[in-house]
């Protein structure tokens, strides 16, 4: 069965199949059945009566009146068996047709039933003779009249674009999908508790800004009419969490909703959610460490291990992980010695050597991150700390201590992708303000990704900021290698969708 066409409209089996339901639903009603109740008190789930009752010998019953409730997913014997689903797991409804159905219903009743409808049974536990444990029901209520057909098929919902339009559907069908959301959650939870636990504030930042400042991406755009302004939704939660540095709150993050208006990949939605973390008086080393600690926690708490397989390859958050330089990655990759090139034309010419076409690259730095991202990237597999990257790919970062025309700035890898980017943060005024002039100057040559002026950052800094660190971490890819999910898809319940032709 498929999930409606193109149109909406539904197809002709679908249509008789739901012209049905509704038949159904209306002699439910002149039952004088509520098929919309308002409420069900249950007593146990799924999952606990399976755990209470895992010694009930086979073909034994009990006096024990449970109640339970959760969506129809099969029925045996027209009826007499049914699979009831809640969000722990499965039970068994057993009605019994010779020595007693449920408390007001027929056997011709029990039709008016149907694939994913809500109901709540009460009655007695009880193990069939071939080992199913049952609750064999004294009272039947409907709890919600499913109107719409299920896929046919119990192995699963398969098709990808209508899993991801219809993702209700999806997560009916497909039970990994369910617990897919459910680590989703429990990876956002246990990031909140390593942060809280270490004296960190969860603070909020507007998604509508003035600027659209905080890394190199096109933001949305929209109005706001009582001010007569456009407004961008954030691109980063970096720079309004830097002014709460600024204000004297030592230890800040936000988990929060990104909006970039770029293309949509298997690792890149226009929509997303960026943990972003800020901590006065700490650098880029101190944070690897910290980044290295908040990872493996997680992934022990969520996955009950360091170790997990992602998409055939076991991946390793054990610490420690390696650390090497851009420059280093690139000469393992491609034998490149990149201190050679002395300037942008030298930078290009080895690019292109290398097979490499060159877009917007307007700078030495960026030419080198080009060969990276193009030779090197896809080699670190295991998690590796990239570090070290060049002045002009790295606007708001402190310059490195003791490598001229680098940053201390590092990028978390994890097979082959981005996953974290962490700095020591820039303090300095009159250097941050020279950055983004040279910033805004690319913008009006014509890169849109180039970060705008935002001249009341400025003055912030210039009020002081005192030493930093700071990191944003991707949720969502986060998410796929604990999933072990081949698509950021597949971790957002409700990914960006091109609607349907009308």
């Amino acid at each position: 069965m498929t999930i409606g066409t193109p149109s909406g409209t539904p197809s002709e089996d679908e249509g008789r199949l739901q012209r049905e339901r509704k038949r159904k639903l209306n002699e439910l009603r002149a039952k004088g059945i509520n098929p919309y109740p308002y409420s069900f008190k249950r007593s146990h789930t799924a999952q606990q009566l399976q755990t209470k009752y895992k010694d009930l010998s086979a073909g034994t019953e009990t006096e024990d009146v449970v109640s339970v409730c959760g969506r129809v997913m099969n029925e045996r014997n027209t009826w007499q068996f049914i699979d009831l689903y809640d969000e722990t797991g499965k039970i068994q409804v057993f009605c019994d047709k010779k020595a007693g159905m449920p408390e007001g219903w027929s056997e011709d009743d029990l039709k008016l039933l149907d694939k994913g409808d809500f109901i709540g049974v009460t009655g007695l536990m009880r193990r069939t003779q071939r080992g199913e444990l049952s609750v064999k029901a004294k009272k039947l209520e409907v709890l919600t009249k499913s109107l719409q057909p299920l896929p046919d098929s119990w192995e699963g919902f398969k098709d990808v674009e209508a899993r991801y339009r219809h993702r209700y559907v999806d997560m009916i069908m497909n039970a990994d999908v369910r617990e897919n959301f459910r680590k989703r959650s429990l990876i956002v939870r246990y990031m909140r508790k390593f942060l809280d636990d270490r004296d960190f504030l969860e603070v909020e930042t507007p998604v509508l800004q003035t600027e659209a400042g905080g890394a190199d991406a096109r933001p949305f755009i929209t109005h706001h009419n009582a001010l007569d302004i456009d407004l961008y939704m954030r691109i980063a939660t970096e720079l309004h969490l830097k002014r709460m540095i600024i204000g004297g709150l030592e230890r800040v993050y936000e988990i929060g909703r990104i909006f970039r208006n770029e293309g949509i990949s298997t690792r890149h939605n226009p929509e997303f959610t960026m943990m972003e973390m800020y901590c006065a008086y700490g650098d880029y080393n101190e944070l690897m460490d910290f980044c290295e600690e908040m990872v493996c926690f997680i992934a022990e708490k969520v996955c009950g291990t360091t170790k997990v397989t992602y998409q055939g390859t076991e991946i390793d958050f054990k610490r420690p992980w390696r650390r090497v330089t851009m420059y280093d990655a690139i000469k393992e990759a491609t034998g490149l010695d990149v201190t050679t090139l002395a300037d942008f034309e030298a930078a290009k010419k080895a690019a292109l050597a290398l097979g490499i076409e060159l877009e917007h690259e307007d700078s030495r730095g960026a030419v080198i991150n080009k060969i990276f991202e193009e030779k090197a990237e896809s080699t670190l597999m295991q998690p590796t700390f990239l570090i070290d990257y060049p002045v002009e790919i790295s606007p708001l970062t402190k310059i490195h201590r003791s490598k001229p025309g680098l940053v201390e700035r590092f990028e978390l890898f994890v097979f082959g992708r981005e996953l974290a980017n962490g700095y020591s943060e820039l303090t300095d005024p009159e250097d941050q303000r020279a950055r983004l002039e040279d910033q805004a100057r690319k913008r009006e040559a014509g890169n849109e990704e180039a970060q705008p002026m935002d001249q009341d950052f400025i003055l912030a800094m210039e009020y002081g900021m005192p030493p930093t660190m700071g990191i944003g971490m991707g949720i969502d890819r986060l998410a796929m290698y604990l999933t072990d999910s081949a698509s950021i898809r597949d971790v957002i319940p409700f990914p960006t969708m091109k609607p349907h032709a009308k």
